[in-house]
């Protein structure tokens, strides 16, 4: 895969979104750039009031959707308020409105807004595996069993990545690192420059045990 010149990389920030799930692709680019200044990364919202994510943690947009940025891969992060996202047809308009080349990407809860969309009928997909404690009652379900009652014509997949071409999901909460990575592959860097950014992430032995736990799927006529 050659490399695609100045990649960039929107991610989707909400009210309740989990910190590491978008400030962990978000800190991957991060250092990336230190290697290749082409690279880009960026916050995208409703509009460009500040907005509260997860535990108080307040972010600053770079973007609007009334702006459409361009960007070559579009992330939704997880957290609390996909309960919310789920159903926001603001949000589901502006993913529509996307052009085809746009890779649509997510980490743990995010994937249930495509799921509602059903954009992944007759892919694999991935969500979060492991509980919390409500989640683990009677009271709650585990993410990636909800992800299968919101999109049941999606194969649930357990990998730590999915990429089915345009649809690339990723699992719990941290795999917003390999989610990171695996960008960077999609953009056509090689295994050495990834490999060197994990290094000077102090992330080699995890980026070593997890490189490879991504399931690749291709529909039959594309």
């Amino acid at each position: 895969m050659s490399k695609k010149q100045g990649f960039r990389l929107g991610i989707y920030i909400f009210k309740d979104a989990e910190i590491i799930d978008y400030a962990a692709p978000h800190g991957v680019f991060s250092v990336a750039r230190r290697l290749d200044p082409e690279l880009d990364a960026f916050l995208v919202a409703d509009s460009l009031r500040p907005v509260q994510t997860q535990a108080g943690f307040t972010v600053h947009p770079n973007y609007s959707f009334n702006e459409m940025p361009d960007m070559d891969a579009f992330l939704i992060p997880g957290g609390f308020g996909t309960r919310q996202e789920t159903y926001n047809k603001r949000l589901h308009q502006f993913i529509v409105s996307l052009p085809k080349t746009t890779l649509l990407t997510s980490v743990c809860t995010g994937s249930w807004i495509y799921g509602q969309m059903g954009l992944l009928d007759g892919l694999p997909a991935t969500s979060r595996k492991e509980p919390d404690r409500l989640e683990a009652s009677n009271m709650g379900k585990v993410p990636i069993d909800r992800l299968a009652e919101i999109a049941p014509a999606c194969t649930i997949s357990r990998a730590r990545i999915v990429d089915t071409g345009r649809m690339i999901t990723g699992a719990g909460i941290a795999s917003g690192m390999e989610m990171g990575f695996h960008l960077l592959r999609r953009a056509g860097y090689d295994d050495t420059f990834i490999a060197d950014v994990a290094r000077v992430m102090e992330y080699s032995a995890a980026y070593n045990i997890y490189k490879d736990d991504i399931e690749y799927f291709t529909q039959v006529g594309k």
